[in-house]
């Protein structure tokens, strides 16, 4: 019955920062525009696949929120944190070991790096990983689930 995820929505405080954000600075194809009621929209991805929604509302009505756009693998491990850098976002992961490098999630298991967008939301890049999933490992660095894959 359900195929998957086809949009999302955020509030914002300032519709004109976050689009500016979401298609200069991440490179999101708009694809609707309602000054009236203060909404756009972005294709992520492919046209028609899937959509992201933005709402200007009053600060006090704006909380952080989380999504994650799917991306290739080989961005991930070679490409996001340089991306996100050039573009003076924080890349952060949960390894708590000081460290800005993309993340394993062994359970299910996927590589990731999060960031945040204008208005504190925390946006992640991810890629699901070939592999068995492995929870007891929790989330570790990509060379570790390379080494826990060798035994």
């Amino acid at each position: 019955m359900i195929q998957g995820l086809y949009e999302t929505h955020l509030f914002v405080e300032n519709l004109e920062t976050s689009i500016h954000f979401y298609e200069n600075v991440l490179g999101l194809t708009p694809c609707y525009f309602e000054e009236e009621r203060r909404i756009a929209f972005f294709w992520v991805g492919k046209p028609r696949e899937a959509m992201l929604g933005l709402w200007e509302k009053p600060k006090s009505q704006i909380y952080s929120q989380h999504f994650a756009f799917r991306c290739d693998e080989d961005f991930i491990l070679n490409k996001a944190v340089d991306f996100l850098n050039e573009r003076n976002l924080r890349p952060y992961n949960f390894l708590k070991d000081g460290s800005h490098q993309p993340m394993v999630f062994a359970w299910m298991p996927a590589i990731a790096i999060y960031f945040n967008d204008p208005d504190g939301h925390q946006l992640e890049f991810i890629s699901v990983l070939e592999g068995e999933p492995k929870p007891e490992l929790g989330v570790i660095t990509y060379d570790n689930w390379l080494n826990s894959n060798l035994h």
